[in-house]
C-alpha cells in the first residue's frame, strides 16, 4: 500500500511542479541543493524541532492515519522548521511555560510531495494549498500545533478537533464552551506577538513572517538523517 502511495504521490508532484515551474516557483528537490542554500544562509537550516526545543510535545498525525485524509504520508514522526522559525518556537515555549502551558506540535515543514497529494484528495484551496502555489510548509515555516497543560500533560480543549474542515475551525468561530474560545486566544496570542500570522481558517496553523525568502522544499525527513 505505501509503495503504490509513494509511486502516485511522485506522478503528481511530477504534474504539478511542472505547472509551478510555469508561475515562477522553484523547487528545492535534492540534499545537495539544500545544502547550497544551506551554505549561502545558516538561516535556511530546517532545524528538528525536539532537539532544539526538548520540553515541546509531538504529536505528528501525518506519520499515522489520524488526518484529513487518512493516510499514513511520512515514514517518520518528526517535525522540522526554518532556524528562525524554531528560535520563535524557543520563546514563546519559554513564555507559556511560565502559564502553566506548552506546545504541541502537529505538524511543521512539509515536503511538497505530500501537498500535492493532499491537494489531489481534498481539491479545496480553503484547507490544502495548490501545488502550483507552493505551501508555507512546504517553506519550512508554517507550523500546525496546540497547548498542554503541563502539570496534567493533557491537551487543552479547543473548538475543533485537528484537520477539521468545518466552520468550527476557523478563528472567527464564536461556537464551543468559553473554556474552548479562551484556549484558542492564548495560543493566537502566544503565536501572533513572536513573529507569527494566523490562517483564519484554521486556529492551529500559523505562518511564520517572512516565509517568502525561503524556497519551497521537498526532501523527504529521512534524508536529513544522512
Amino acid at each position: 500500500m505505501m509503495q503504490r502511495l509513494i509511486l502516485f504521490c511522485l506522478l503528481l508532484t511530477n504534474s504539478f511542479a511542472l505547472r509551478a515551474q510555469s508561475c515562477g516557483l522553484k523547487v528545492v528537490n535534492s540534499i545537495e541543493g539544500y545544502r547550497q542554500k544551506l551554505a549561502e544562509n545558516p538561516e535556511n537550516e530546517l532545524v528538528e524541532i525536539i532537539k532544539a526545543i526538548p520540553s515541546v510535545k509531538l504529536d505528528i498525525k501525518y506519520a499515522t492515519k489520524d488526518n484529513l485524509i487518512k493516510q499514513r504520508v511520512y515514514k517518520q514522526a518528526r517535525a522540522f522548521a526554518r532556524k528562525p522559525v524554531v528560535e520563535a518556537l524557543q520563546k514563546i515555549q519559554a513564555e507559556l511555560n511560565t502559564q502553566g502551558l506548552g506546545l504541541k506540535i502537529f505538524d511543521g515543514y512539509r515536503p511538497y510531495a505530500v501537498t500535492c497529494l493532499f491537494y489531489a484528495a481534498i481539491r479545496d484551496t480553503t484547507f490544502v494549498a495548490a501545488p502550483w502555489r507552493g505551501s508555507r510548509h512546504n517553506r519550512g515555516c508554517a507550523i500546525d500545533l496546540t497547548l498542554v497543560d503541563l502539570k496534567t500533560g493533557k491537551t487543552l480543549p479547543m473548538p475543533s478537533g485537528y484537520d477539521e474542515t468545518t466552520e468550527r475551525s476557523f478563528h472567527d468561530y464564536q461556537g464551543g464552551t468559553e473554556e474552548e474560545r479562551k484556549n484558542r486566544s492564548i495560543l493566537r496570542e502566544a503565536m501572533t506577538k513572536n513573529g507569527f500570522a494566523i490562517y483564519k481558517w484554521e486556529w492551529w496553523h500559523y505562518d511564520f513572517i517572512g516565509f517568502e525568502r525561503f524556497d519551497i522544499t521537498d526532501i523527504p525527513f529521512e534524508e536529513f538523517s544522512k
